[in-house]
Protein backbone atom coordinates (compact mmCIF):
# COMPACT_ATOMS: atom_id res chain seq x y z
CA UNK A 1 0.00 0.00 0.00
CA UNK A 2 3.15 2.66 0.64
CA UNK A 3 4.56 1.64 -2.67
CA UNK A 4 1.17 2.97 -4.35
CA UNK A 5 0.84 5.47 -2.96
CA UNK A 6 4.52 6.51 -3.26
CA UNK A 7 4.29 6.17 -6.75
CA UNK A 8 0.66 8.09 -7.39
CA UNK A 9 2.52 10.64 -4.92
CA UNK A 10 5.14 10.84 -7.45
CA UNK A 11 3.30 10.65 -10.36
CA UNK A 12 1.15 13.80 -9.11
CA UNK A 13 3.93 15.19 -8.40
CA UNK A 14 5.14 15.07 -12.09
CA UNK A 15 1.67 16.37 -13.34
CA UNK A 16 2.15 19.43 -10.98
CA UNK A 17 5.50 20.11 -12.42
CA UNK A 18 3.77 19.99 -15.67
CA UNK A 19 1.02 22.00 -15.58
CA UNK A 20 3.18 24.86 -13.95
CA UNK A 21 5.48 24.31 -16.70
CA UNK A 22 2.33 24.83 -19.02
CA UNK A 23 1.22 27.60 -16.94
CA UNK A 24 3.90 29.53 -17.88
CA UNK A 25 4.33 28.82 -21.58
CA UNK A 26 1.11 28.94 -22.73
CA UNK A 27 -0.15 32.44 -21.70
CA UNK A 28 2.84 33.94 -23.94
CA UNK A 29 1.93 31.96 -27.27
CA UNK A 30 1.18 34.81 -29.05
CA UNK A 31 3.85 36.04 -28.49
CA UNK A 32 5.72 33.75 -29.68
CA UNK A 33 3.89 33.70 -32.58
CA UNK A 34 4.32 37.69 -33.41
CA UNK A 35 8.13 37.17 -33.10
CA UNK A 36 7.81 34.15 -35.51
CA UNK A 37 5.87 36.16 -37.74
CA UNK A 38 8.05 39.58 -37.84
CA UNK A 39 11.16 36.91 -38.47
CA UNK A 40 9.42 35.29 -41.27
CA UNK A 41 9.17 38.75 -43.36
CA UNK A 42 12.07 40.71 -42.41
CA UNK A 43 15.59 39.04 -41.77
CA UNK A 44 17.42 38.78 -44.50
CA UNK A 45 16.32 35.26 -45.93
CA UNK A 46 12.53 36.30 -45.33
CA UNK A 47 9.59 36.60 -47.51
CA UNK A 48 9.89 40.69 -47.36
CA UNK A 49 13.36 41.17 -46.47
CA UNK A 50 13.59 45.34 -48.14
CA UNK A 51 11.17 46.39 -45.43
CA UNK A 52 13.44 45.22 -42.75
CA UNK A 53 16.55 46.49 -44.35
CA UNK A 54 18.16 50.17 -42.58
CA UNK A 55 16.12 53.13 -43.34
CA UNK A 56 19.36 54.53 -45.81
CA UNK A 57 19.05 50.66 -47.31
CA UNK A 58 15.20 52.22 -48.38
CA UNK A 59 13.84 49.83 -45.56
CA UNK A 60 12.20 50.33 -42.57
CA UNK A 61 14.36 48.37 -40.03
CA UNK A 62 11.78 45.80 -38.73
CA UNK A 63 14.48 43.53 -38.65
CA UNK A 64 15.53 45.77 -35.38
CA UNK A 65 12.85 43.61 -33.30
CA UNK A 66 13.94 40.53 -34.03
CA UNK A 67 16.39 40.12 -31.91
CA UNK A 68 15.27 42.39 -28.69
CA UNK A 69 12.40 40.53 -29.01
CA UNK A 70 13.57 37.09 -28.76
CA UNK A 71 16.45 37.89 -25.92
CA UNK A 72 14.52 40.27 -24.10
CA UNK A 73 11.04 39.73 -24.47
CA UNK A 74 10.04 36.49 -24.84
CA UNK A 75 12.33 35.61 -21.86
CA UNK A 76 11.12 38.21 -19.15
CA UNK A 77 7.12 37.10 -20.56
CA UNK A 78 7.63 33.73 -19.06
CA UNK A 79 9.82 34.67 -15.96
CA UNK A 80 6.60 37.27 -15.54
CA UNK A 81 4.19 34.75 -15.72
CA UNK A 82 6.01 32.23 -13.67
CA UNK A 83 6.49 34.10 -11.20
CA UNK A 84 2.28 35.46 -10.92
CA UNK A 85 2.11 31.82 -10.83
CA UNK A 86 4.12 32.04 -7.72
CA UNK A 87 3.42 35.07 -6.32
CA UNK A 88 1.07 37.20 -7.87
CA UNK A 89 1.81 40.60 -9.60
CA UNK A 90 4.50 41.30 -7.14
CA UNK A 91 6.00 38.04 -7.81
CA UNK A 92 5.99 38.72 -11.38
CA UNK A 93 7.48 42.12 -11.03
CA UNK A 94 10.86 40.84 -8.94
CA UNK A 95 10.79 37.50 -11.09
CA UNK A 96 11.40 39.76 -14.12
CA UNK A 97 13.82 41.99 -12.75
CA UNK A 98 15.72 38.74 -11.73
CA UNK A 99 15.63 37.38 -14.92
CA UNK A 100 17.34 40.32 -16.58
CA UNK A 101 20.78 39.86 -14.84
CA UNK A 102 20.61 36.30 -16.44
CA UNK A 103 19.52 37.69 -19.88
CA UNK A 104 22.25 40.17 -19.67
CA UNK A 105 24.74 37.96 -18.74
CA UNK A 106 24.13 35.22 -21.48
CA UNK A 107 24.42 36.16 -25.65
CA UNK A 108 22.16 33.57 -26.32
CA UNK A 109 17.98 33.75 -25.50
CA UNK A 110 17.84 32.82 -21.79
CA UNK A 111 14.68 30.85 -21.69
CA UNK A 112 15.56 28.18 -19.49
CA UNK A 113 17.19 30.59 -17.49
CA UNK A 114 13.79 32.53 -17.40
CA UNK A 115 11.71 29.36 -16.48
CA UNK A 116 14.36 28.69 -13.48
CA UNK A 117 14.95 32.12 -11.93
CA UNK A 118 11.50 33.67 -12.53
CA UNK A 119 9.62 30.94 -10.22
CA UNK A 120 12.18 30.97 -7.42
CA UNK A 121 12.93 34.63 -7.62
CA UNK A 122 8.98 35.12 -6.78
CA UNK A 123 9.08 32.63 -4.16
CA UNK A 124 11.92 34.07 -2.16
CA UNK A 125 10.23 37.42 -2.14
CA UNK A 126 7.52 35.48 -0.81
CA UNK A 127 9.46 34.18 2.14
CA UNK A 128 11.62 37.27 2.52
CA UNK A 129 7.62 39.39 2.87
CA UNK A 130 6.29 36.26 5.77
CA UNK A 131 9.05 37.51 7.64
CA UNK A 132 7.41 40.92 8.64
CA UNK A 133 3.93 40.37 8.08
CA UNK A 134 1.53 41.81 10.28
CA UNK A 135 4.62 43.67 11.43
CA UNK A 136 4.73 46.85 9.63
CA UNK A 137 3.49 50.44 11.09
CA UNK A 138 0.42 51.46 9.22
CA UNK A 139 1.08 54.14 6.29
CA UNK A 140 4.58 52.42 5.90
CA UNK A 141 3.06 49.38 4.20
CA UNK A 142 4.00 50.56 0.70
CA UNK A 143 7.56 52.11 1.64
CA UNK A 144 8.22 48.79 2.59
CA UNK A 145 6.79 47.09 -0.07
CA UNK A 146 8.71 48.97 -3.10
CA UNK A 147 12.15 49.15 -1.16
CA UNK A 148 12.05 45.37 -0.27
CA UNK A 149 10.77 44.55 -3.97
CA UNK A 150 13.38 46.46 -5.02
CA UNK A 151 16.49 45.39 -3.03
CA UNK A 152 15.21 41.74 -3.58
CA UNK A 153 14.83 41.33 -7.21
CA UNK A 154 18.16 43.95 -7.65
CA UNK A 155 20.11 41.41 -5.51
CA UNK A 156 19.14 38.76 -7.58
CA UNK A 157 19.49 39.98 -11.03
CA UNK A 158 23.05 40.59 -9.68
CA UNK A 159 23.53 37.04 -8.19
CA UNK A 160 21.98 35.48 -11.78
CA UNK A 161 24.36 37.50 -13.79
CA UNK A 162 27.25 36.31 -11.84
CA UNK A 163 26.00 32.82 -10.93
CA UNK A 164 23.59 31.52 -13.63
CA UNK A 165 24.96 32.86 -16.56
CA UNK A 166 28.61 31.24 -16.87
CA UNK A 167 26.37 27.82 -15.75
CA UNK A 168 23.84 28.19 -18.93
CA UNK A 169 26.88 29.25 -20.70
CA UNK A 170 28.40 25.70 -20.36
CA UNK A 171 25.09 24.41 -20.91
CA UNK A 172 25.12 25.22 -24.51
CA UNK A 173 28.79 24.88 -25.10
CA UNK A 174 28.78 21.28 -23.96
CA UNK A 175 25.97 20.86 -26.25
CA UNK A 176 27.39 22.29 -28.98
CA UNK A 177 30.74 20.53 -28.39
CA UNK A 178 28.81 17.07 -28.15
CA UNK A 179 26.80 17.47 -30.81
CA UNK A 180 30.20 17.95 -32.71
CA UNK A 181 31.36 14.73 -31.54
CA UNK A 182 28.91 13.10 -32.48
CA UNK A 183 29.11 14.29 -36.10
CA UNK A 184 32.75 13.37 -35.75
CA UNK A 185 32.39 9.77 -34.82
CA UNK A 186 29.62 9.23 -37.50
CA UNK A 187 26.57 8.50 -35.53
CA UNK A 188 24.82 11.07 -36.75
CA UNK A 189 20.94 9.88 -35.63
CA UNK A 190 22.20 10.21 -32.14
CA UNK A 191 22.91 13.24 -32.59
CA UNK A 192 19.16 14.24 -32.48
CA UNK A 193 19.39 13.02 -28.71
CA UNK A 194 21.66 16.81 -28.48
CA UNK A 195 20.35 19.00 -31.02
CA UNK A 196 16.42 18.75 -30.10
CA UNK A 197 16.68 19.43 -26.84
CA UNK A 198 19.21 22.25 -27.60
CA UNK A 199 16.72 23.63 -30.08
CA UNK A 200 13.45 23.69 -27.27
CA UNK A 201 16.23 25.54 -25.45
CA UNK A 202 16.95 28.27 -28.19
CA UNK A 203 20.64 27.31 -28.45
CA UNK A 204 19.68 26.24 -31.89
CA UNK A 205 21.47 28.88 -33.77
CA UNK A 206 24.55 28.60 -31.95
CA UNK A 207 23.99 24.90 -32.63
CA UNK A 208 23.49 25.52 -36.03
CA UNK A 209 25.72 27.87 -37.24
CA UNK A 210 28.49 27.54 -34.60
CA UNK A 211 29.11 23.62 -35.55
CA UNK A 212 26.88 22.18 -38.12
CA UNK A 213 27.12 24.71 -40.94
CA UNK A 214 30.97 25.23 -40.99
CA UNK A 215 31.40 21.49 -41.00
CA UNK A 216 28.58 21.39 -43.26
CA UNK A 217 30.45 23.65 -45.63
CA UNK A 218 33.60 22.22 -45.58
CA UNK A 219 31.74 18.82 -46.81
CA UNK A 220 29.72 20.70 -49.47
CA UNK A 221 32.90 22.24 -50.73
CA UNK A 222 34.36 18.58 -51.39
CA UNK A 223 31.53 17.16 -52.48
CA UNK A 224 28.77 20.05 -53.51
CA UNK A 225 26.52 18.82 -50.71
CA UNK A 226 26.01 17.57 -46.64
CA UNK A 227 23.84 16.04 -44.78
CA UNK A 228 24.98 17.86 -41.97
CA UNK A 229 23.14 20.86 -43.19
CA UNK A 230 19.67 18.95 -42.41
CA UNK A 231 20.28 17.88 -38.88
CA UNK A 232 18.87 20.96 -37.07
CA UNK A 233 16.71 22.47 -40.08
CA UNK A 234 14.36 19.77 -41.00
CA UNK A 235 11.28 20.85 -40.47
CA UNK A 236 9.76 17.34 -40.06
CA UNK A 237 9.67 17.14 -36.68
CA UNK A 238 8.10 20.05 -35.67
CA UNK A 239 5.55 19.79 -38.28
CA UNK A 240 4.45 16.34 -37.27
CA UNK A 241 4.35 18.06 -33.13
CA UNK A 242 2.17 20.80 -33.96
CA UNK A 243 0.24 18.80 -35.87
CA UNK A 244 -0.69 16.15 -33.43
CA UNK A 245 -1.30 19.43 -31.15
CA UNK A 246 -3.85 20.58 -34.10
CA UNK A 247 -5.38 17.04 -34.06
CA UNK A 248 -5.29 16.16 -30.51
CA UNK A 249 -5.02 19.47 -28.39
CA UNK A 250 -6.96 21.14 -26.42
CA UNK A 251 -7.87 24.70 -25.79
CA UNK A 252 -5.33 27.29 -26.53
CA UNK A 253 -3.00 24.53 -28.07
CA UNK A 254 -5.47 23.10 -30.48
CA UNK A 255 -6.30 26.45 -31.66
CA UNK A 256 -3.34 28.17 -32.03
CA UNK A 257 -1.67 24.96 -33.61
CA UNK A 258 -2.71 25.68 -37.27
CA UNK A 259 -1.33 28.68 -37.44
CA UNK A 260 1.86 27.98 -35.70
CA UNK A 261 2.73 25.19 -38.57
CA UNK A 262 2.31 28.08 -41.20
CA UNK A 263 5.27 29.91 -39.26
CA UNK A 264 6.87 26.84 -38.72
CA UNK A 265 7.04 24.62 -42.49
CA UNK A 266 6.80 27.55 -44.75
CA UNK A 267 8.06 30.51 -42.60
CA UNK A 268 10.57 28.49 -41.53
CA UNK A 269 10.66 29.78 -37.92
CA UNK A 270 11.34 26.44 -35.79
CA UNK A 271 10.84 28.32 -32.23
CA UNK A 272 7.57 28.56 -32.70
CA UNK A 273 7.16 25.03 -31.95
CA UNK A 274 9.47 24.60 -28.98
CA UNK A 275 6.58 26.20 -26.34
CA UNK A 276 4.07 23.56 -27.46
CA UNK A 277 7.13 20.98 -26.30
CA UNK A 278 8.09 23.42 -22.95
CA UNK A 279 4.13 22.85 -22.16
CA UNK A 280 4.93 19.01 -22.16
CA UNK A 281 8.20 18.31 -21.73
CA UNK A 282 7.69 14.25 -22.54
CA UNK A 283 7.11 15.27 -26.27
CA UNK A 284 10.83 16.23 -26.53
CA UNK A 285 10.76 12.05 -27.35
CA UNK A 286 8.82 12.89 -30.26
CA UNK A 287 11.35 15.69 -31.47
CA UNK A 288 13.68 13.17 -30.91
CA UNK A 289 12.32 10.58 -33.25
CA UNK A 290 11.44 12.61 -35.75
CA UNK A 291 14.97 14.21 -35.71
CA UNK A 292 17.08 10.42 -35.86
CA UNK A 293 14.29 8.97 -38.62
CA UNK A 294 15.09 12.29 -40.69
CA UNK A 295 19.19 11.86 -40.11
CA UNK A 296 18.60 7.99 -40.36
CA UNK A 297 16.82 8.21 -44.33
CA UNK A 298 19.44 10.75 -45.24
CA UNK A 299 22.59 8.46 -44.62
CA UNK A 300 20.28 5.76 -46.02
CA UNK A 301 19.46 7.94 -49.71
CA UNK A 302 23.18 9.46 -49.33
CA UNK A 303 21.26 13.13 -49.87
CA UNK A 304 21.97 16.47 -48.52
CA UNK A 305 22.03 20.32 -49.21
CA UNK A 306 24.13 22.34 -51.15
CA UNK A 307 24.37 25.07 -48.84
CA UNK A 308 22.47 26.13 -44.95
CA UNK A 309 18.62 26.49 -45.51
CA UNK A 310 17.79 29.64 -44.14
CA UNK A 311 15.33 30.45 -42.39
CA UNK A 312 14.46 26.42 -41.99
CA UNK A 313 11.19 26.66 -44.40
CA UNK A 314 10.28 23.49 -46.50
CA UNK A 315 10.76 25.91 -49.39
CA UNK A 316 14.48 27.15 -48.72
CA UNK A 317 15.17 23.31 -48.11
CA UNK A 318 14.33 22.30 -51.91
CA UNK A 319 15.62 25.18 -53.24
CA UNK A 320 19.37 23.74 -51.28
CA UNK A 321 18.89 20.59 -51.85
CA UNK A 322 21.27 18.79 -54.25
CA UNK A 323 20.05 17.66 -57.62
CA UNK A 324 20.30 14.02 -56.78
CA UNK A 325 19.10 14.58 -52.91
CA UNK A 326 15.63 15.55 -54.17
CA UNK A 327 13.99 11.64 -53.14
CA UNK A 328 16.00 11.58 -49.82
CA UNK A 329 15.30 14.43 -48.65
CA UNK A 330 11.42 14.82 -49.36
CA UNK A 331 10.94 11.33 -47.80
CA UNK A 332 13.30 12.53 -44.39
CA UNK A 333 10.82 15.51 -44.40
CA UNK A 334 7.95 13.16 -44.91
CA UNK A 335 9.03 10.30 -42.28
CA UNK A 336 10.32 12.50 -39.46
CA UNK A 337 6.74 14.46 -39.30
CA UNK A 338 5.21 10.80 -39.47
CA UNK A 339 7.42 9.17 -36.58
CA UNK A 340 7.49 13.16 -34.56
CA UNK A 341 3.12 13.39 -34.80
CA UNK A 342 2.94 9.80 -33.92
CA UNK A 343 4.77 9.47 -30.54
CA UNK A 344 3.29 13.42 -30.10
CA UNK A 345 0.00 11.73 -30.39
CA UNK A 346 0.29 9.09 -27.92
CA UNK A 347 1.54 11.71 -25.34
CA UNK A 348 -1.06 14.20 -26.09
CA UNK A 349 -4.15 11.61 -25.94
CA UNK A 350 -2.46 10.26 -22.79
CA UNK A 351 -3.05 13.50 -20.69
CA UNK A 352 -6.11 14.77 -22.98
CA UNK A 353 -8.35 14.10 -19.76
CA UNK A 354 -6.11 15.90 -17.57
CA UNK A 355 -5.92 18.89 -20.27
CA UNK A 356 -9.87 19.05 -20.49
CA UNK A 357 -10.22 18.72 -16.87
CA UNK A 358 -7.90 22.37 -16.69
CA UNK A 359 -9.71 23.77 -19.07
CA UNK A 360 -13.40 23.32 -17.71
CA UNK A 361 -12.51 22.93 -13.89
CA UNK A 362 -9.11 25.70 -13.72
CA UNK A 363 -7.56 23.77 -10.90
CA UNK A 364 -5.96 20.81 -12.32
CA UNK A 365 -3.75 19.82 -9.52
CA UNK A 366 -6.69 19.70 -6.89
CA UNK A 367 -8.94 17.36 -8.97
CA UNK A 368 -5.27 14.78 -9.06
CA UNK A 369 -4.25 15.06 -5.66
CA UNK A 370 -8.24 14.22 -4.91
CA UNK A 371 -7.95 11.49 -7.17
CA UNK A 372 -4.97 10.03 -5.84
CA UNK A 373 -6.08 10.47 -2.57
CA UNK A 374 -9.61 8.62 -3.49
CA UNK A 375 -7.60 5.54 -5.21
CA UNK A 376 -5.55 5.14 -1.99
CA UNK A 377 -8.55 4.88 -0.20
Amino acid sequence: MSDIKSNGGFRVGVQKFGTFLSGMVMPNISAFIAWGLITAFFIPTGWTPQLGAPVEDGGLNFLALVGPMIVNLLPLLIANTGGRLVYGARGGVVATIATMGVIVGTTIPMFMGAMIIGPLAAWIMKKVDAIWAGRIKPGFEMLVDNFSAGIVGGGLSLIAFLGMSPILTAISDTLGKGVEWLVSTGFLPAASILIEPAKVLFLNNAINHGVLTPLGTEASVETGKSILFLLEANPGPGLGILAAFALFGVGLSKASAPGAIIIHFLGGIHEVYFPYILMKPALILAAIAGGATGVATNMIFGSGLRAPASPGSIVAVLIQTASDSYIGVILSVVLSATVSFLVAGVIIRATRSRDIATDENGDLSSAIAQSASNKGK
